[in-house]
C-alpha cells in the first residue's frame, strides 16, 4: 500500500506567508522561515512554497527565501512561482529545492515540461494545475489564478503526464480557502486520466476531508493551508486520525 503524504503549503506575497479564500482577501500567516520550521517539527511529509505573484508580476521566485527556507528544513521542499525557463529551474534546485512546481510558463510553452524533466528528471518537475469549474467542465487559469486559459483541465493533466511531469499539483480555485472540503469530482476524474501522482489542494477544514480526497477520489498526497496556519489541527493530528481510518501514512 503507498504511503499517503500530507503537505503544507506557504503561499508567499511579499516575503509573509499569506492565505486567502478562492484566491482573494489574503491575510497574512507568518514569516515563512518560522513557518516552515514548525510544519519541520510536526514531521510533515513535504513542504510546498509558492510565490503567488511572481509570474503576475513577471519576476522570479524570492531564492534568498527559498535558501532561508532550505537551511532550516530536513523534509522534501517543492518551490514554485515566476519559473520561465531552465535556468529558473536549476537555479532553485540549486537554492535547496527537491521539486519544482511550474503552471504559467508549463502552459505558455509546454515543450518546458519535456525538456525539464529530461535535464533534471521527472521527479523534479511538478505541473501545478488552478482549475475553476465552467458549466459542465473545469477551465485552467494561470498567473495567480487571474487569467483563464482555453485549456480543459482534464486535458490538460494529461497532456503534462505524457509530457514527462513527475506529478500534478491540482488546485481547485472554486474550494480554496472554504474549508468546504476537497473537489471530489475534480481531483477523482483528473486521478483517472493520469498514470503520475496527484496532490489534491484547495478547500481542506476537518480531518474527514483529508480522508475523502485520500480515499474516495484517490489522490497520494493532500495539501493544506488555512487550517495548518492557524493552529486548527497539527500535521502530527491529521496523520493519526488517518492512520486510524487505516490509511498509510508515516508516523
Amino acid at each position: 500500500m503507498l504511503t499517503k503524504r500530507i503537505i503544507p503549503c506557504l503561499d508567499i506575497k511579499e516575503d509573509r506567508v499569506v492565505k486567502g479564500i478562492k484566491f482573494l482577501g489574503l491575510r497574512d500567516a507568518g514569516n515563512p522561515v518560522e513557518v516552515a520550521k514548525i510544519y519541520d517539527r510536526q514531521q510533515a511529509d513535504e513542504l510546498v512554497f509558492l510565490d503567488i505573484t511572481a509570474s503576475f508580476e513577471n519576476r522570479k521566485t524570492l531564492i534568498n527565501l527559498v535558501e532561508e527556507i532550505a537551511k532550516n528544513i530536513f523534509m522534501p521542499f517543492t518551490v514554485g512561482g515566476g519559473i520561465r525557463d531552465l535556468s529558473d529551474i536549476r537555479d532553485l534546485l540549486n537554492a535547496g529545492a527537491d521539486k519544482v512546481s511550474i503552471n504559467t510558463a508549463a502552459v505558455k510553452y509546454p515543450d518546458l515540461v519535456s525538456e525539464a524533466a529530461g535535464k533534471f528528471g521527472s521527479q523534479c518537475i511538478v505541473v501545478a494545475i488552478d482549475a475553476k469549474k465552467q458549466d459542465s467542465s473545469w477551465q485552467v487559469y494561470i498567473n495567480g489564478g487571474r487569467t483563464p486559459t482555453d485549456l480543459d483541465a482534464l486535458d490538460w493533466a494529461q497532456k503534462v503526464a505524457e509530457l514527462g511531469a513527475g506529478e500534478i499539483l491540482l488546485t481547485s480555485m472554486d474550494y480554496d480557502g472554504t474549508k468546504d472540503g476537497y473537489d471530489l469530482p475534480l481531483t477523482k476524474a483528473i486521478v483517472e486520466r493520469i498514470n503520475i501522482p496527484l496532490i489534491a489542494s484547495g478547500g481542506a477544514g476537518k480531518l474527514e476531508h483529508f480522508y475523502d480526497v485520500l480515499t474516495g477520489a484517490g489522490a497520494c498526497a493532500s495539501l493544506a493551508a488555512s487550517i495548518f496556519h492557524y493552529q486548527e489541527y497539527s500535521v502530527r493530528q491529521v496523520k493519526e486520525y488517518l492512520r486510524e481510518k487505516g490509511v498509510c501514512v508515516r508516523l
